[in-house]
This record gives structure tokens, C-alpha cells and sequence, in this order.
């Protein structure tokens, strides 16, 4: 969708007033580094040192210039710069920049073209520069790609020159200030209250659930809501590259990776911290996401007394989760004949539960499958639940249910030996009622 999304204000861009920013920028950021101004006072001293600085030029612009000019270099040294107002922005849910003239944003699923735009180049690397110095990372030319946090928790990944062709970019996955539950899945249709009940059960029954789908499908908001069941008398550990999952419960310990320094050294992976969490008595281990040799001591931990276990991975249907999680632990430089691998991954899962973002942006759990074993050399798996399709609504979005398929999973008498009831109908397929003839 190209559709632009204009700006609050509209921002001045001429030459003349982008070098009139920089200078201003460049004046107030030396006077407040002189001064050392401390954290609670630095908005008003940026506002006064502002004022102070731009009087120095004698210039008189039209108030509404030079107040949409103060705007926008205050949102430089204070936020994000021309994207502050975006991140603030409660409906978009994910902010891309691709070059300093190109800014596109994600609403409700659907990519808008806005009119935000970078001065050059070298604005846009502020902006990075900004993020990153505190969290103590860099990025250059010799280090191209950096991974960061915003401090509210939104996920940040940025590219420079020469990796990025066409200037720098900046992708940020917006931390939503939302928390999600169940209900409000089944609100936005993306499970049914049927599903949920049966999921809720899986959890509950310590099953080992690997939550599967493409980029931006939901598959850490569906984590975070699965980890809500949770008992609260359990001790859990996250793993995460960037921590992303809001635990509920109080008994959580947080462990997030670490990247290497400049000299390559002190990094922190995530499969050294999945080998860390088994020593830390955990009842449940969460990895945020699988997507290296870390795979194999996590269904190693599934596969030794840790029920119970969640993680997510990319993939774009539940037999290529299976798939790549045999890529993955081959990663791990183990010489381990492939059945074997089969067989660690069908002993360890239980269920697969699979997310996709369909037409018009919709998030949706397209199936529900259960990790049966094994049948020779293949892994049997068999769906529980799955997405049918029926139609296009005329706003372009997909229409459909997420309906049994009438298999009752193997697992079900452990979660009824866990003490959970579910409606004896949840595994039926509903039938259409016949007319009788006359």
C-alpha cells in the first residue's frame, strides 16, 4: 500500500533550513556536553541552550517554520528524530526506514508509504548513532548490521553503507504497550475460544510447544500469551536475544545474549545460556527464538525432565519447523546420523502451533499440530486444527475458521491425567446440519 501517512506538521527540508538544523544541532549538543547537564534537567536545558543558539544567527523566520524547525531538533536531541512521532504513535506497529526518503510504517498489518523524511545521510546516522552508543554497541563500516533495543523495548536492527545500498535503514519492531491475552486474540479472530481452551490445556499439561510461522506473524506475542498459563508456583527462565516476553508470574529469571565486543571477545549466545538454565532448577525453560546450534540443547532439556518447554522459530508451515530444526541442530557441529535427529525432535515436541499473516494483514493461527513420532525414518505429525480459507472480504482481507480436523491427539490422556476436562466436543468437526427431504 503506498497510500502516504502525512506527518503531524509538515517538516521544512530546504537546503538552506537543513543546514540552519545542523548548526543549531551541533551548537546546543557542545553546550550541553560542556555543561554536563543532568538527565531530569536536559529538556529544558536543550529548550533554553535552543533559543539562546538560534538567536546567535539573527535570523527572523516565519514563526511556523521556525517553530516546526525548533520541533523537529528538539525530537533529534531529545528523541528519534523524525521518527519520534511515529514511535509514539499507538496503531503502527513497526517503523521502516530505507534511506533517508523513504519511511514506511505498519499499521494493522498493511505497509503505509509516509512523508517522513531524513535530511541526508548523516541525519539518519545520528539517529542510529543515538540508539546504539547506549547500549554500548557500534556500527561502522568494518561492522556494517548492529541489533539493538529502544529503552521501552522495541526491537531495533540498522544497516549502513556499503552493506546498505541505497543509505542507511533502520527497521524498529515497536515494544507494544499492550499487553495481550487470550481474549483479546480471540477478539482480533486470530484463534478461537475453542482453540484457546484447548492450548490453554496443552500448557497446563506441560506439553513442549514450539510456536512456528514467518517474520512479523506474532509468533512472541502468541509466547508471551501461552507463558501465561504458566502456574505461578513454577520457576521459570526466558532466553532471548532482545528481551521481548512480559511474564506475569514473579518466580521469572531473564537471561538475555550478549554480542561480542570490538575484539571479538565476552560474547554471550544463546546456546550458552539454554546450557546455563539447565543448572538454574528451572520448571519451564522459554527461548524467545531457535534459530541456531542453541536447538539442540533445548530439546536435549525437553527431552530430560524439562516438560513444559516453549520456544519460537521461523518457518512457513509445521513440517518445514521440523525440517529446520534438524538444519539447526546440524549447526551445532554434532556428527549425528539424521534418524537420530528425527528422533531427538519427535520425542522432544509435543505440539507445533503455527501463525500466519494472511491477506490484508491479518494474524491468525492456521494449525494446530501435534508431534505423533515417528513411522521408519519420517516424523509423523498430524493436524488438530486446522485454517480453511473461504473467501475474500471486499476490503481485501482474508475470510475464514480455524476448525478440528475430528483426530483426537495421542496426548490427550495427559492432559487428562493432569486433572483438565476439555468440552467433549472440542476435537469434533461440526457438521452441517442436513434438510431432511419432503
Amino acid at each position: 500500500m503506498t497510500t502516504p501517512l502525512p506527518p503531524e506538521q509538515p517538516h521544512p527540508s530546504t537546503p538552506e533550513l537543513s543546514k540552519l538544523k545542523a548548526y543549531l544541532v551541533n551548537a546546543v549538543s557542545s553546550e550541553l556536553n560542556q555543561a554536563q547537564v543532568l538527565p531530569s534537567e536536559r529538556e529544558t536545558a536543550v529548550k533554553q541552550s535552543l533559543v539562546k543558539a538560534y538567536s546567535r544567527t539573527n535570523l527572523n523566520l516565519p514563526d511556523s517554520v521556525r517553530l516546526q524547525l525548533f520541533h523537529d531538533i528538539i525530537d533529534d536531541l531529545l528523541g528519534y528524530g523524525p521518527i519520534q512521532y511515529l514511535l509514539d504513535n499507538p496503531e503502527i506497529t513497526e517503523v521502516m526506514v530505507n534511506g533517508p526518503k523513504n519511511v514506511y510504517v505498519e499499521i494493522k498489518g498493511e505497509l503505509i508509504l509516509t512523508n517522513v523524511t531524513f535530511d541526508n545521510d548523516e541525519h539518519v546516522m545520528r539517529i542510529i548513532e543515538k540508539i546504539v552508543a547506549p547500549l554500548g554497541r557500534r556500527v561502522d563500516s568494518s561492522s556494517p548490521m548492529v541489533d539493538a533495543r529502544l529503552p521501552d523495548g522495541s526491537r531495533v536492527n540498522a544497516v549502513i553503507r556499503p552493506t546498505a545500498i541505497d543509505g542507511p535503514s533502520i527497521t524498529i519492531r515497536k515494544f507494544s504497550k499492550e499487553r495481550f491475552t487470550i481474549d483479546r486474540l480471540v477478539e482480533l479472530e486470530t484463534v478461537t475460544s475453542q482453540v484457546a481452551d484447548f492450548l490453554r490445556a496443552c500448557v497446563l499439561s506441560r506439553l513442549n510447544i514450539v510456536v512456528s510461522g514467518g517474520t512479523g506473524s506474532g509468533k512472541t506475542t502468541l509466547l508471551n500469551v501461552l507463558s501465561g498459563y504458566i502456574p505461578e508456583t513454577e520457576r521459570i527462565v526466558t532466553i532471548e536475544d532482545t528481551a521481548e516476553l512480559r511474564m506475569s508470574q514473579r518466580h521469572v529469571v531473564r537471561l538475555e545474549s550478549r554480542l561480542p565486543d570490538t575484539e571479538g571477545r565476552d560474547e554471550v549466545s544463546i546456546r550458552q545460556l539454554v546450557r546455563n538454565a539447565l543448572r538454574m532448577r528451572p520448571d519451564r525453560i522459554i527461548v524467545g527464538e531457535c534459530r541456531g546450534a542453541e536447538a539442540l540443547d533445548m530439546l536435549q532439556a525437553m527431552n530430560t525432565g524439562h516438560d513444559g518447554s516453549m520456544t519460537t522459530l521461523h518457518a512457513n508451515k509445521p513440517r518445514d519447523a521440523c525440517s529446520r530444526l534438524e538444519t539447526m541442530v546440524l549447526m551445532a557441529g554434532m556428527d549425528l546420523p539424521l534418524k537420530v535427529i528425527r528422533q531427538q525432535i519427535a520425542s522432544a515436541i509435543d505440539l507445533i502451533v503455527h501463525e500466519s499473516r494472511l491477506r490484508g494483514g491479518q494474524r491468525k493461527i492456521t494449525s494446530v499440530t501435534e508431534v505423533a513420532g515417528m513411522e521408519g525414518d519420517i516424523i509423523v505429525m498430524t493436524d488438530i486444527f486446522k485454517y480453511e480459507q473461504t473467501g475474500v472480504s471486499p476490503e481485501g482481507k482474508a475470510l475464514g475458521v480455524l476448525k478440528p480436523t475430528g483426530i483426537r491427539p495421542m496426548f490427550d490422556t495427559r492432559i487428562e491425567a493432569a486433572g483438565i476436562k476439555l468440552d467433549a466436543n472440542v476435537y469434533q468437526v461440526q457438521r452441517k446440519p442436513t434438510v431432511p427431504r419432503a
